[in-house]
């Protein structure tokens, strides 16, 4: 008979994008840039921190600069920066690179558009893009098993479907993360390829 195995990662068993997160790795380099040039020479936050005051007199960049410099400075930074290289090296791996781009920068964009109009009219952090490509991962882990035919491991179904109940409650208490979390899952369900390739079985002769 033949049965479907459980691989070691079941992200990866549907991973459509390059084995090298380069992508990821590019934009990690462009934020760290950024946030040291902020520790080293800090009035340069004020000319790029998403400030609503100064949005609304035309300065509609910083929707754009927000995405790439911290409020939380140093701390901010190292925390932002260890989230990227984890979530973006496996949605990189799982999305490829140009439904990346769709899932961190859209998302984050949203984010900060919704923070300017709503939640938290000042601030910086690439925090809300990253919470994109986790709603999208979630969504991947969600869809698994009736789109791929297999069953992610408990835990992390169970985070998966955590993350829009947290991303909820999140916006409840007016924090940003949620929504762009919430637009990354809905993307991740457009953005998602078809599983085009053999499912990974193996052979059990019986």
């Amino acid at each position: 008979m033949t049965t479907r195995t459980a691989p070691r990662s079941p992200l990866a068993a549907r991973a459509f994008g390059p084995p090298r997160p380069l992508l990821t790795a590019a934009v990690f380099l462009v934020t760290l840039a950024c946030g040291i040039a902020q520790l080293v020479h800090r009035p340069l936050y004020e000319y790029v921190v998403r400030d609503a005051s100064r949005i609304d007199h035309g300065q509609w960049y910083r929707l754009l600069t927000g995405m790439f410099f911290q409020d939380g400075w140093a701390s901010g930074l190292v925390s932002n920066l260890i989230l990227l290289a984890v979530f973006g090296a496996v949605a990189e791996r799982v999305f490829g690179r140009w439904r990346w781009l769709v899932l961190y920068f859209v998302c984050g964009w949203f984010g900060q558009l919704m923070s300017y109009l709503w939640l938290n009219p000042v601030g910086a952090g690439n925090s809300m893009c990253v919470a994109g490509l986790i709603g999208g991962l979630a969504t991947v882990i969600i869809l698994a098993p009736s789109r791929y035919g297999v069953t992610p491991p408990l835990q992390f179904r169970i985070m998966a479907f955590a993350v829009p109940v947290l991303a909820v409650v999140d916006t409840i208490v007016q924090d940003n993360h949620g929504l762009p979390c919430l637009l990354g899952m809905v993307l991740g369900f457009f953005l998602l390829p078809g599983d085009t390739r053999r499912p990974m079985v193996s052979a059990i002769d019986s």
